[in-house]
């Protein structure tokens, strides 16, 4: 594992149940502004029976990027519901109530 991604996993860590940060700001946060795809690498990396949270981690519009291919993407929807994230008709979760500020 790289420094990086354990970097990536603590932050990860930190997001609170029903709430959502998009890759770019993981990326931000872990001091690599433009390691957004890096971040979704170590996220699709993460050894079996992690306790990161990774499905709290969302597209830049509140949207699930995993791939329809898999089922992680229903999956992860799933899991963001239970936890109370809800989405509009194309998708997407709202940043102003669903959103994590760390900072705030």
């Amino acid at each position: 594992m790289t420094a990086f991604s354990e970097r990536v996993y603590d932050c990860v860590r930190r997001i609170p149940r029903g709430r959502i940060i998009n890759y770019g700001s993981v990326a931000a946060l872990v001091g690599e502004p433009r390691a957004a795809r890096g971040v979704g690498y170590s996220l699709s990396h993460l050894p079996s029976g992690s306790d990161v949270p990774w499905w709290r981690v969302v597209n830049r519009r509140g949207a699930i990027s995993t791939s329809r291919f898999t089922g992680l993407a229903q999956r992860q929807r799933a899991i963001l519901e239970s936890e109370g994230v809800e989405f509009n008709a194309d998708g997407e979760a709202s940043w102003e109530r669903f959103g994590w500020d760390p900072h705030g």
